[in-house]
């Protein structure tokens, strides 16, 4: 909501949508939403009260998913994509972003993490990367005022994201003056 007031860059369409804790609700959601914006990139933020920095997760993955959602359910096969690749990792460089944000000088810890727990996040996260080939990203950020407020995780956010938006487009960049030669 603070990233949805400050905005990105001008050249950038941000919408942001709430996702409800519900493993159905994703699989229908996230391929829809897909569908509707054929964004460039797709950034999902996460509360995790574990966190206590702001953490960008490089992959999502498709087995274990054993908990129960907001409504009492979880799904037979434990799994997002029956058939699908175990690990997705996202096409953004998270180290580069990691690195980027961290001297930017923000009063927010940025790290870098390989397991996004196996629940909603992590669900949400791999259905995103398998509908999007990886151009999906993933942050989890510490619950309000455990250490940062809603104004440094906006700023922290709005920087993540205008770092990830740099990189792909420098790497689509690469990939399009190779294919000219």
């Amino acid at each position: 909501q603070e990233l949805e007031k400050l905005g990105l860059r001008e050249d950038v369409d941000l919408h942001v949508y709430e996702v409800p804790v519900e493993y159905q609700t994703v699989q229908r959601l996230i391929p829809a939403l897909w569908k509707k914006h054929s964004p460039q990139l797709v950034v999902h933020v996460g509360v995790s009260g574990m966190a206590t920095t702001v953490t960008l997760e490089k992959c999502g993955h498709n087995v274990g998913y054993k908990g129960l959602d907001n409504c009492r359910f979880c799904p037979g096969s434990q799994c997002c994509v029956e058939g699908g690749p175990e690990c997705i990792d996202s096409i953004i460089d998270m180290d580069a972003v990691c690195t980027r944000v961290s001297a930017l000088g923000l009063d927010v810890t940025v790290t870098i993490s390989k397991d996004a727990g196996r629940y909603l996040c992590d669900f949400t996260y791999y259905t995103s990367l398998y509908q999007s080939r990886g151009r999906s990203a993933f942050v989890h950020v510490p619950p309000l005022g455990k250490p940062y407020s809603a104004e440094q995780l906006g700023r922290a956010l709005q920087a993540i994201i205008e770092e990830m938006l740099e990189l792909l487009e420098h790497s689509e960049d690469k990939i399009n003056c190779q294919h000219e030669h």
